[in-house]
């Protein structure tokens, strides 16, 4: 297979990914300058490549943003989007993203916003943890009506092995780093969710949103018959 490829010199830019595997090509922004960023989205921009920038700073933004490109930006996920003629068209289904607290926001809302970005439909349901165990059940007929659940938590990632125990649909797992001391930035809810006694349970690795949407929409690619 000829994989098509853009030499920037200091970035080998992968111009046939969503072709290739349905997924749009995403750039990880931080360790890269604003300058590098701003080449790398110009090029998609002239190849009218849809792509996703993930973790990108509001710095990072603004300087490309005001360089004359066409990107949309989130504050909350830190993605950046740039949408062109090849835009992925929507999906069937729909993907439920459920966090323990709202400090696990940012993380739900990169794989929010990267998953619609695909165009898969993301329904919301947020603050649900187990801590009061009456908020997740209140919402659990609504979660059951998705295909696919990705379930984002801290502290103890109890959610998960709740969710995953309710639900018919796949379960993928998001431990995040939010916590005190003894979570150890996110290992403590990430040997809870690869330890989870519910059956089915896939587990990302800490604050990964992006690699959950990606999955998840892979899935609903299969279902989809793409």
């Amino acid at each position: 297979m000829e994989n098509k490829t853009e030499d920037l010199g200091f970035a080998r830019l992968d111009l046939d990914r969503a072709a290739r595997t349905g997924i749009p090509e995403t750039v990880f922004c931080p360790g890269k300058t604003k300058e590098q960023l701003l080449a790398i989205f110009e090029k998609f921009s002239s190849r009218e490549i849809s792509s996703i920038g993930t973790r990108c700073s509001r710095e990072q933004y603004d300087f490309m943003k005001d360089r004359g490109l066409n990107l949309t930006y989130d504050s909350m996920s830190l993605v950046v989007r740039l949408r062109c003629r090849d835009n992925p068209r929507s999906l069937a289904g729909s993907v439920a993203i459920c966090t323990g607290g709202t400090a696990d926001m940012p993380v739900a809302e990169e794989a929010a916003q990267v998953a619609e970005f695909i165009g898969a439909r993301v329904n919301r349901f947020y603050d649900i943890g187990v801590a009061g165990l009456h908020r997740v059940l209140s919402q659990i007929d609504s979660i059951r009506r998705n295909d696919v659940v990705i379930c984002i938590a801290g502290m103890e990632g109890a959610l998960v092995s709740v969710v995953a125990g309710l639900v018919k649909a796949p379960v993928i797992a998001v431990p995040v780093s939010a916590g005190y001391g003894a979570s150890f930035s996110g290992l403590a809810p990430l040997l809870a969710m690869i330890n989870s006694c519910a059956e089915g349970v896939s587990v990302v690795n800490i604050d990964n949103g992006f690699g959950a949407a990606v999955q998840a929409c892979r899935i609903l690619k299969i279902r989809d018959n793409q």
